[in-house]
């Protein structure tokens, strides 16, 4: 009898229900959309936001500082402590393995370069030779391949001309300092070592724009740079680019002073310091350190970001509640007679409120489901539009916007409802 009652009541008076569930569907549809991109944008801000380069600096806890003149490191090659190569597949082991999107090793080398084809009469001058890699092949421990280098890590490099290929005796060199000495492609440079009489030939395969220390530096393979300095399968620092969270005030706290629950959900968060964190366990006598313009940077947009997207998706709830309320009030004064009439033949007041609550809910139920379909759409096309990606729709998002949907028409609902199932039904009847 309940759902009967409920059947025939929903089927009433439809223009009513029509102006209830256009808010509910409305509301529900900038939900869902706001909430999918919400959800997706995250993820998609972090990975372009890689394209800013590496995010984290590992070098040896016991190095020395840099001697820097000029921008040429004149520090011993002797000097300071140094990190395998032989390591490196181990960042592929940590618990955030598949957020660490890139990583090259860096080797500075000071050096002197004595000949090269468009130089001057006489000419020679010191520089730094940094090794590196561009696109290297890492083998990891589960048998796959990762391809990684400074095509990762420093995506916003310009190259003039092309890359060196690994291996090679091949260098680009700092666009400054080709220009400075008058340095060309093709260009066939002899470097010697600072301190020894062991030279090596490269051939100049392109000019790179880093607007940094680059500029005024020589590049070359990682390997090719071991063999100058003497330090085979070794190297000075390491660039990592790593998919992370937004830091807030819990990332910030210190992980040794927490409890086991909270250390537990700080290490398995992909904040910066938690993968910080992983890396120094696998790279023991390291400091790991954010490069913190870029790591805040993201932090900020993502954070400025998703708060824009809960407050435009709280605005439209709020709104989508109000509109509820007003038609539920104007339903319940249009319906006093029959509540009354309910009420004088033995309903109770809780029966009452149930009845055109339950109408209520199926509206919410129906506009919710509409809304989500719809939301779902919007969704894709703020993507390609405002953010340059298309979102999917995600069937995990259906129960939250149900749920929203039956706790909107519930809210904006049950003071009206209340009032109007608690009036007397003699002064009802009585037309008073």
């Amino acid at each position: 009898m309940f759902i009967r009652l409920v059947k025939e009541s929903f089927l009433r008076n439809p223009r009513r229900k029509l102006l209830t569930g256009i808010a509910i569907v409305l509301g529900m549809t900038v939900a869902t959309a706001t909430f999918t991109v919400a959800v997706d944008v995250g993820d998609q801000l972090a990975r372009e936001f890689r394209s800013f380069g590496a995010n984290l600096l590992v070098t040896p806890r016991a190095d020395t500082l840099p001697v820097e003149i000029g921008g040429v490191d004149y520090r011993p090659v002797s000097e300071g402590a140094y990190l395998s190569e032989a390591d490196l597949p181990k960042l592929k082991t940590i618990f955030w393995r598949h957020n660490i999107l890139g990583f090259s090793p860096f080797l500075d080398v000071p050096v002197g370069v004595t000949d090269y084809q468009h130089a001057p009469s006489g000419t020679n001058f010191s520089a730094t030779l940094i090794g590196t890699w561009y696109k290297h092949p890492v083998s990891v421990e589960d048998g796959s391949t990762f391809i990684t280098g400074a095509s990762f890590t420093h995506p916003w490099w310009k190259i003039r001309g092309r890359w060196f290929a690994d291996d090679s005796a091949e260098c680009i060199v700092g666009a400054s300092l080709a220009e400075k000495y008058g340095v060309r492609i093709g260009d066939l440079l002899k470097l010697s070592r600072q301190g020894s009489s062991d030279t090596k030939e490269f051939t100049v395969a392109g000019i790179v724009s880093t607007g940094d220390s680059e500029d005024d530096a020589i590049l070359c393979p990682l390997s090719v740079a071991q063999d100058l300095a003497g330090k085979h399968g070794e190297f000075r620092s390491l660039f990592l680019s790593a998919l992370t969270k937004p830091e807030d005030a819990f990332s910030r706290r210190n992980p040794n002073t927490m409890s086991p629950a909270d250390f537990d959900r700080w290490y398995c968060t992909p904040y910066i310091s938690s993968i910080s964190r992983q890396i120094e366990e696998v790279f023991p006598d390291t400091q790991v350190r954010p490069i913190r313009r870029i790591a805040d940077t993201e932090g900020r947009v993502l954070s400025h970001v998703s708060l824009l997207l809960w407050i435009v998706t709280i605005a439209a709830l709020i709104a989508a509640a109000l509109a509820v309320a007003a038609t539920s009030a104007t339903t319940a004064m249009e319906r006093r007679s029959e509540m009354g009439l309910m009420k004088a033949l033995g309903a109770s007041n809780v029966l009452v409120g149930s009845l055109f609550l339950a109408e209520q809910i199926l509206l919410g139920v129906v506009g919710g489901c509409i809304g989500f379909a719809i939301g779902a759409g919007l969704a894709r096309e703020l993507g390609e539009t405002v953010f340059g990606f298309a979102t999917s729709p995600r069937l995990s998002v259906l129960p939250v916007i149900l749920a929203g949907a039956m706790l909107i028409v519930i809210i904006g609902s049950w003071i009206p409802l209340y009032r109007a199932a608690h009036l007397s039904p003699a002064p009802i009847l009585r037309g008073e």
